[in-house]
């Protein structure tokens, strides 16, 4: 049925033309599912002895492995915590003033308001810090591998730093 139907298909669409030959003349045929086509694929590698897509569990991590990992995680954090924020303020009772009495009401101590500010500070001077990296990345700059390295690791540097002084304020 499907076959006829292509074939109709073809057909008025003038594609069974010579002069429209160019446009199917490389098409693959379409004789077989998605299916039928994934199980010819695994069983011609079993054949061959192909070995499977390696696991993550086999690469040895590396800076830029880590810094990609580590970014994607930071904007995941920047991202679910404003919209966290922005949804509790739309449905909460109360204004901003009332809960941040009641924070201070927790009398929370001077280290673990400090700690709470640097997980507060580190994905956002380290999202934007790497956000700079891979703009000079677009600019051509700093593909070679002792560049990636050297930026990874001045990134991670510059964003402790940077949240250590934003927490302490």
């Amino acid at each position: 049925m499907a076959l006829l139907l292509r074939s109709v298909a073809r057909q008025s669409l003038c594609l069974s033309r010579p002069q429209f030959n160019v446009l199917y003349r490389h098409a693959a045929p379409m004789g077989s599912t998605a299916k039928e086509e994934m199980n010819k694929f695994w069983d011609k590698n079993s054949r061959l002895n192909r070995p499977m897509s390696p696991h993550l569990t086999i690469y040895k991590w590396s800076v830029p492995m880590m810094m990609s990992i580590t970014h994607r995680g930071t904007g995941l954090a920047l991202s679910g915590g404003i919209s966290a924020f922005a949804a509790a303020a739309l449905v909460l009772p109360g204004n901003y003033p009332y809960y941040l009495d009641l924070i201070h009401s927790l009398s929370v101590g001077p280290f673990l308001l400090g700690l709470a500010k640097f997980g507060i500070a580190f994905p956002v001077s380290y999202h934007t810090y790497n956000g700079i990296r891979h703009l000079c990345w677009d600019l051509g700059k700093g593909f070679r591998l002792p560049d990636v390295n050297r930026s990874g690791y001045f990134v991670i540097r510059l964003s402790v730093i940077t949240s250590i002084i934003l927490a302490s304020i």
